[in-house]
């Protein structure tokens, strides 16, 4: 494989994915660690991802406010407006971090009232423009990775709400192994999401379906609604219907 192929493949992992490591990047490709801490350097240098120790993260995932670095906005924007239908006037509503969540909050029509839990701070200054909507930041030590709080004091706080409707981002969804992640951290706060909702729905754009990460956070039965830019006939969704709600 090229440079240039293998540095476009490492590009769409990282965009996809928001975050990739080193390691795993060297076992997909066949090719040394060091090769590929080259090709991160060299994609950092250029602007194009941000390198941290061990892997690299996704630029649009970081600065999603800068419109051109938004990776797949048109089908972030598509599943945004698809979640929409699930909120309902009353509800009381968690919401995780990311890119689709924030262009949730923003589509959030002004006349709705409803609260709104949500372990983004970037979310949560989207959803406080809302004049109906009371805004909850659950608070702990803030992730520069991920940008969305984390820690045992979000877990504990979780613990003493219950929820509506959780709506939840996601590194990956298949089938067989559920909702997985590639940061531990990150997998601890969804579960204790997941465990304080009555209903949750998962947010991902297509590519992320039948896809797998190294951490499991829940399987398939624990989710309710599972929302996607594609149509909800397409036929690569007809295996994830057996277990959940398709929109």
């Amino acid at each position: 494989m090229l440079k240039e192929e293998r540095q476009a493949y490492i590009l769409h992992q990282i965009n996809l994915h928001n975050k990739v490591l080193s390691s795993d990047l060297s076992v997909q490709l066949n090719v040394s660690e060091d090769t590929i801490r080259r090709d991160l350097n060299e994609l950092a240098e250029n602007g194009q991802v941000i390198k941290v120790y061990g892997g690299a993260l996704s630029k649009s995932f970081q600065f999603p406010f800068q419109e051109g670095n938004v990776y797949a906005k048109e089908g972030r924007k598509e599943i945004a407006s698809k979640a929409l239908s699930l909120i309902t006037n009353g509800m009381t509503v968690l919401v995780g971090g990311g890119t689709t969540m924030i262009e949730l909050a923003r589509l959030i029509p002004n006349d709705i009232q409803c609260t709104f839990f949500t372990i983004s701070p970037l979310v949560a200054l989207e959803l406080a423009e809302k004049e109906n909507i009371e805004v909850i930041l659950i608070g702990g030590k803030l992730s520069r990775n991920t940008n969305i709080v984390t820690g045992s004091q979000v877990i504990n706080e979780l613990a003493d709400i219950r929820v509506d409707l959780c709506l939840l981002g996601t590194n990956s969804l298949s089938v067989e192994e559920g909702i997985t992640d590639s940061d531990w951290e990150v997998a601890q706060i969804k579960r204790a999401m997941i465990k304080c909702s009555k209903y949750v729905a998962i947010l991902s754009i297509a590519e992320k379906l039948n896809s797998n990460q190294k951490m499991r956070v829940a399987s398939l039965k624990d989710i309710s609604y599972l929302v996607t830019d594609l149509p909800s006939s397409d036929k690569s969704l007809k295996e994830f219907e057996k277990y959940l709600s398709v929109i």
